[in-house]
């Protein structure tokens, strides 16, 4: 769910037309979404905690990267830097999933403090739009054994047991009028 809302999501934005940085990249952005730019970095060889590039984007991707940060508060602020104003930031993380280092394994967060922490790190609480899903069977099946099956069953929500979190994050243009699409 969380990827389908993230692709419709970045679709609507015109992904022909941003430059992007993705943070951790993986095969599937690049794969699924024809950007004007792709810039994709790999963590922990380029660490977002320690120094922003010296680029602006339009999006920023960070796809179940920033559970694994020791300083995610200092990610967030260098992903707000180098975003250009009217710029997005997607970011995903798992709740409700076992701990997996890579190389180590940090954080959790509900909607409302994924919220809190972009807010901390310089978005406006308007131009942030947090979801999340999970139900228990994904729950479970990610607690007793990691197989893809569990993730192909019952597509239905329990907002109790989120297994991800999402949030997208606009970096306001300066024209006071927030919103996220």
């Amino acid at each position: 769910m969380m990827y389908l809302m993230c692709f419709a999501f970045i679709r609507s934005l015109g992904p022909e037309n941003l430059d992007t940085l993705e943070i951790s990249a993986g095969p599937q952005w690049k794969r699924a979404l024809n950007f004007k730019s792709y810039t994709p970095v790999s963590y922990p060889e380029y660490d977002i905690c320690e120094r922003p590039l010296p680029s602006k984007f339009d999006l920023i991707i960070a796809d179940q990267v920033f559970e694994h940060l020791q300083w995610p508060y200092r990610a967030g602020k260098h992903v707000f830097e180098m975003l250009r104003p009217g710029g997005y930031f997607v970011v995903s993380t798992p709740f409700l999933i076992r701990v997996h280092n890579s190389p180590i394994d940090c954080s959790r967060w509900t909607k409302e403090g994924l919220s809190y922490l972009l807010q901390e790190c310089g978005f406006a609480s308007g131009d942030i739009a947090v979801d999340a899903w999970g139900n228990r069977a994904c729950v479970k099946a990610n607690l007793n054994k990691w197989r893809r099956f569990g993730w192909r069953r019952s597509l239905t929500n329990e907002p109790d047991f989120p297994v991800m979190v999402w949030a997208f994050a606009k970096r306001s243009d300066g024209t006071g009028s927030p919103s996220v699409n």
